[in-house]
């Protein structure tokens, strides 16, 4: 076995561990006191960005319950080989953020666009204590489509050249994001995350503004529907995806459609290095969180996936396709398996119940590309891009994290606590 595939699934498991990760905390604090300065939290506000429109409905209520002094950036917004779609990316971003408002008792972004003095009015008020109060009332109005309240202007340019500057520097590249000690946390979706945190620390109490969608299995309705599920053996969302939608199509009775895709690196696509190192960190607490296994990686990239993907059409013939999948994604995202060798893949094999004999004889078909090519076309035709995504009774969603919203639609109401943000 190469000597990398023994090495970097352990660097992995020391690099996504929990002590790991409690030693940086310590070590960010211990930074802070030997400063003498208090609990910072940074907010990244990119008023174009219509999840920026709910953080600001709720930051003033978080403001006020946490001892930290809250640090507003303005920025302009994220960088082109962040966003491989933009338009695509922008209809889903209105879509999903209207969805998500409504789940959590938010008022929806309405309106499509900026008004150009929106940046100018927030500028203006760097500095208040009472920004965030400014930034609700301003972001009700621009994205209600209501004139802005009267007040003063400032030239916005100096303050987004710094937020997008210190955005670069402390290693994130969208908006809508906190960054508290060392970790990023993304928009209303991980909020709970970083109140968790503060709490922990004591710097404040009361429930969570935001909890976690409880995704409720329990069937309702009788009209089966059909659910089309895009993901790819590189993903680690897809990973944590995979087993919960299987279990979501059969509490439904719903036709699963499993639909891989190619990872965007290999669709020519550009990943960030700074959105890799968000994605792995994020998939570790939201595995953590789920009881999901994760951290003993090898990365399958390049030749790991196209062998995975070359043995389809004999675990479908054999009617294992879906345990094939899920086999091949714990395997390689949490038993550190190195499905580009014969050791590895013979392993995730096995594990689905398949013979590896026939499995290797398989291993220089290329009848996958086909399936995959369409698949994309797909993916494109529904609107979207990147995986895990989900089609279904003619709506599209994209995350792991909005199975909430695929259950909605197929029947079931996922539960969400409604908080109160005055």
């Amino acid at each position: 076995m190469p000597f990398t595939s023994l090495v970097k699934p352990r660097l992995a498991e020391i690099i996504t561990s929990r002590g790991l990760q409690n030693a940086r905390r310590g070590l960010h604090d211990l930074g802070r006191r030997a400063r003498g300065t208090q609990h910072e939290v940074h907010y990244f506000h990119d008023a174009s960005d219509p999840y920026c429109a709910l953080i600001a409905q709720i930051l003033p209520a978080f403001e006020a319950r946490y001892d930290t002094a809250l640090r507003p950036h303005l920025i302009s917004g994220p960088p082109s080989e962040a966003v491989p779609d933009p338009k695509a990316h922008r209809e889903n971003a209105l879509k999903d953020a209207s969805r998500l408002a409504q789940k959590l008792g938010l008022d929806s972004p309405k309106a499509d666009g900026v008004a150009p003095e929106v940046n100018a009015r927030l500028a203006a008020h760097f500095g208040d204590p009472d920004f965030s109060q400014h930034l609700k009332a301003i972001s009700a109005a621009q994205w209600a489509g209501r004139d802005l309240p009267a007040g003063k202007q400032s030239d916005p340019t100096a303050s987004l050249r710094a937020g997008d500057q210190e955005l670069r520097t402390m290693g994130h590249y969208l908006g809508g994001m906190f960054y508290y000690g060392g970790e990023w946390y993304g928009g209303v979706d991980r909020l709970h995350y970083l109140e968790d945190r503060l709490q922990n620390a004591g710097l404040g109490t009361g429930p969570l503004l935001v909890p976690p969608p409880e995704l409720v299995f329990d069937r309702q309705g009788d009209t089966p529907k059909t659910l089309e599920f895009f993901f790819s053996f590189r993903s680690p969302y897809s990973y944590l995806a995979f087993d919960r939608v299987q279990h979501l199509a059969d509490q439904h009775k719903a036709e699963l459609i499993l639909r891989p895709v190619l990872p965007m690196l290999m669709r020519g696509l550009p990943v960030p290095k700074a959105k890799s190192r968000y994605i792995l960190r994020d998939c570790t607490r939201e595995a953590r969180r789920l009881g999901i296994p994760f951290g003993r990686i090898c990365d399958p990239l390049g030749a790991g996936v196209e062998r995975g993907y070359a043995l389809f059409d004999y675990a479908e013939s054999d009617g294992r396709m879906a345990t094939f999948c899920s086999a091949f994604m714990r395997s390689v995202w949490s038993e550190g398996a190195d499905a580009a060798s014969d050791r590895g893949l013979s392993h995730i094999v096995r594990a689905a119940g398949l013979d590896w004999a026939k499995a290797r004889d398989e291993l220089k078909s290329q009848t996958w590309l086909r399936r995959v090519e369409q698949n994309q076309n797909r993916l494109q035709d529904v609107g979207l891009w990147g995986v895990p995504s989900f089609h279904v009774d003619g709506q599209s969603i994209w995350g792991q994290d909005r199975l909430w919203a695929v259950a909605d639609l197929l029947g079931t109401e996922s539960k969400q606590a409604l908080p109160g943000f005055g």
